[in-house]
């Protein structure tokens, strides 16, 4: 996939994900948003997941950030409070057509 519509689709499912968090958070706050999770094992298992996940992906930035020279810590502390926001902005700033001698490694 070349930069340019990596970059793009990155940017469309932020943005995305950006205007579904905030009605989510408009229709039952932050604190809201987590409390469902915890009424049934079903939501135990979604949040086991979603834990997993930007475990792995904070994991991946850690490296990626070590191998390109770039900080990781914004975007770790993003997805300890944001989840998904952390690795998405990640990707989208090291897919910034300024930065391709820093690209995250997509592969």
């Amino acid at each position: 996939m070349n930069r340019k519509l990596a970059f793009i689709l990155v940017a469309l499912l932020l943005a995305d994900f950006t205007a579904l968090s905030a009605y989510a958070l408009s229709q039952h706050g932050y604190i809201g948003i987590f409390s469902h999770l915890f009424e049934n094992s079903a939501g135990w298992q979604a949040l086991a997941d979603l834990s997993i996940a930007c475990t792995l992906a904070m994991v991946w930035m850690l490296a990626d950030a070590r191998r390109s020279g770039r900080r990781a810590w914004p975007y770790l502390l993003l997805t300890l409070t944001a989840g998904s926001f952390g690795p998405l902005l990640y990707l989208l700033i090291g897919l910034w057509p300024a930065r391709e001698q820093r690209s995250p490694a997509l592969a």
